[in-house]
């Protein structure tokens, strides 16, 4: 899994160079969990890691320019994504 959280941080840098390195994956990191967990919770089977791969890959091509701002507007996750000290100017 390690692999496939590293491909898909490289991917999100790619989609947005203003990202650190690090925020890119805590971003990575939450996207996967969050699907996870939410499907948990909504009771349907897990499906692996690659359909896992897939589904944050697609949020990202989607929405990996602008996650960066998105952080700021959600109060979920802008504890966790305060950009003020990595964010790259």
């Amino acid at each position: 899994m390690e692999e496939k959280i590293e491909k898909l941080t490289r991917e999100l840098l790619e989609k947005n160079p203003q990202m650190s390195v690090g925020r890119a994956r805590v971003w990575v990191e939450l996207l996967w969990s969050d699907f996870e967990s939410t499907s948990a919770k909504a009771g349907y089977d897990y499906r692996g890691a690659d359909y896992t791969e897939n589904l944050v890959c697609q949020l990202i091509t989607s929405y990996g320019d602008k996650l960066h701002s998105f952080a700021g507007r959600n109060p979920k996750y802008a504890h966790l994504l305060d950009a003020s000290d990595d964010m790259m100017q």
